[in-house]
């Protein structure tokens, strides 16, 4: 395939333009590369964004992005922290027992509140998550009336661990706010996010890696028998 780049014939264009062009085009990349660069257009793009659209880029407090990563049966969680431009990750055992990308995203939002709750950072929080799974999981625990439990979740280690740390943060009189947005948009905040809990797949730093000494079973799938002959057995 063929790709042609078109200009005025009045326009001129830099040699070293060109090559940045060429080596953008041929660049193989899976993922959006994100940009907080100052130039108006980079401006432009993140305020048309789903987070610069609800304003987030202004937010006055500690705005996060999160996102999970599971691939090949390890699962990795990771954060962006906007006002102070880092991040971190850690790798979720407990893979024995089985893995998805849902308890990955939990991790990931652990992960978030744990770093929120530092003495010096007493301030509201934002989170943005492409995953809607941990808003829907957590409406059986708001209001008055119900009586929610545990056992039987697969992720109970970690979701315990939300509570507990957005508990604390009410008592304190701290907002907490949870979004939900479009996953790969090409926002910079959730593409960085995506990056980091990439790492953490390859993390040392493991967490919620405590069995839940529930019984595990495996098999091995054995050929099926011919249907002249039953049960693997050939007919005198």
């Amino acid at each position: 395939m063929t790709t042609e780049v078109w200009i005025s014939t009045r326009g001129k264009i830099l040699e070293i333009t060109r090559t940045a062009i060429q080596e953008a085009l041929e660049a193989d990349y899976t993922k959006d590369a994100p940009s907080f660069g100052s130039e108006d257009l980079e401006e432009i793009h993140r305020a048309s964004t789903e987070a610069g659209s609800l304003g987030i880029y202004n937010f006055p407090g500690a705005v996060y992005a999160t996102d999970g990563s599971n691939d090949k049966g390890v699962m990795g969680a990771g954060y962006y922290r906007l006002d102070e431009n880092r991040g971190g990750c850690c790798q979720q055992g407990r893979g024995e027992e089985g893995n998805s990308s849902n308890r990955a995203e939990l991790g990931a939002t652990c992960l978030t509140l744990k770093d929120a709750k530092r003495k010096q950072d007493r301030k509201p929080a934002t989170l943005l998550s492409d995953s809607a799974y941990f808003l829907s999981s957590s409406l059986k625990w708001i209001g008055e009336g119900k009586f929610p439990f545990m056992w039987g979740n697969p992720d109970a280690d970690i979701i315990r661990d939300i509570l507990q740390l957005l508990r604390e943060r009410i008592e304190q009189g701290l907002l907490t706010v949870f979004i939900k947005i479009k996953a790969h948009r090409g926002d910079p905040l959730h593409e960085l996010a995506d990056r980091w809990a990439d790492e953490g797949r390859q993390s040392e730093n493991i967490r919620w890696s405590l069995p839940t000494n529930r019984p595990i079973f495996s098999w091995k799938r054995r050929n099926a028998p011919k249907p002249h002959e039953p049960n693997g057995q050939k007919k005198n």
